[in-house]
């Protein structure tokens, strides 16, 4: 449920010069099929999560991941682009319901280490979905059209339609529900956004998000155009960075319940704010390669002790009404994605100086939340 976002973000991205000759449709247009997503994606979050605190998490899940099925049939089909433009935003809409209700089924069923030990293991699948995606989109196209790509899409999907109906019960029984209706909606938004230790989680792992989203928007241009590394090589260098990512939260996984998240947190993030700083310092000095790769390649790393932890944290503090939080949580995320992605263009400077500025925010929303000596609500 949570890899489905990244696969239907990248899977596609090979074939959209593809999906431009053969609909009739300007680069522009054709860009519009991913920012539909991406708006389906925050929208259904904020919809779907705090529905499901008054609903339950089960039929709403299924809701959506059918809804998902029906758009990826329906960008199959797709006759113009303004067709495949509304089937992506439906699926968007409805693989929201995924990655929001499998953050809040965790909250509802673990506490402590446990819940640490499976949001790093939600980081490690989204650090390998991305590097898998276009590969795997790159080799479908070499058997059929991009129609084929979103038949793959399609089988992922019922896979999970399939899942979800056997392997995944309710987690929210009718007891733990609220009531009230949006009245009561908008209550418990105000009431996670008054909650100072949750928005400074939060805050924590948006930023660091933030921050992993201006490398992956910018190094395609800063290591094959400023750097000169060929597009084999450049390959490599995202996938040993995806790897440190991946490896770091897979070994955080393990330190819960040895080493306290708050301190793992902490000096992971002050680990990315010097990293960043340096990465800064290398690029202002003249960039060279191994330097820029080498400092990129920690801060990936840093990224996974970071993530995973504060999005934990941040869910621990809204247990009554998980939904609500992991939906203002996945909507801060991909908001801040989006907001620094035109940021970057094609400037190491840039790069690292937004680099910087988000990691040095993390860290300061941190720092804060641990100012703060009122109990945690739960």
């Amino acid at each position: 449920m949570t890899a489905i976002a990244p696969l239907a973000t990248d899977m596609y991205l090979p074939a959209l010069p593809d999906v431009a000759a053969e609909l009739g449709a300007t680069a522009s247009s054709v860009q519009l099929t991913l920012t539909g997503f991406l708006v389906g994606l925050a929208l259904g979050q904020l919809v779907i999560g705090p529905l499901s605190d008054a609903w339950g998490r089960r039929r709403l899940l299924l809701a959506g991941t059918v809804l998902c099925l029906v758009a990826s049939v329906a960008c199959v089909a797709a006759p113009t682009i303004g067709v495949l433009v509304v089937a992506r935003f439906l699926q968007g809409f409805g693989g929201a319901a995924g990655i929001v209700l499998s953050r809040a089924m965790i909250v509802d069923r673990t506490t402590g280490d446990r819940t640490v030990r499976l949001f790093s293991l939600m980081m490690a699948i989204n650090g390998i979905a991305p590097v898998v995606a276009p590969l795997v989109g790159s080799s479908l196209l070499g058997v059929g059209t991009w129609r084929v790509i979103f038949v793959a899409l399609g089988v992922l999907t019922l896979l999970m339609v399939v899942g979800a109906l056997v392997a995944v019960p309710e987690t929210l029984p009718p007891e733990r529900r609220v009531r009230g209706g949006l009245r009561r909606t908008a209550h418990d938004v105000r009431s996670a956004l008054t909650r100072r230790r949750y928005v400074g989680y939060t805050f924590a792992f948006g930023c660091a998000f933030a921050t992993m989203f201006t490398y992956i928007s910018g190094s395609p241009f800063v290591l094959q155009d400023a750097l000169g590394l060929s597009s084999g090589a450049y390959a490599l260098a995202f996938g040993a960075n995806a790897a440190g990512l991946i490896g770091a939260s897979i070994v955080n996984g393990q330190l819960a319940g040895r080493a306290d998240p708050r301190r793992v947190l902490t000096i992971a993030t002050s680990a990315l704010v010097l990293l960043s700083v340096t990465l800064l310092g290398i690029v202002l000095a003249g960039p060279s390669v191994w330097p820029v790769l080498v400092v990129l390649f920690l801060a990936l790393t840093s990224l996974g002790f970071i993530m995973g932890n504060a999005s934990a944290l941040a869910s621990g503090e809204v247990r009554d009404i998980a939904g609500t939080g992991s939906a203002l949580l996945g909507a801060l995320q991909f908001a801040l994605g989006a907001l620094v992605s035109p940021l970057v263009g094609s400037s190491p400077l840039v790069m690292a100086v937004v680099m910087v500025v988000a990691s040095v925010i993390s860290l300061g929303t941190q720092l804060a939340v641990g100012r703060i000596r009122v109990p945690a609500t739960v």
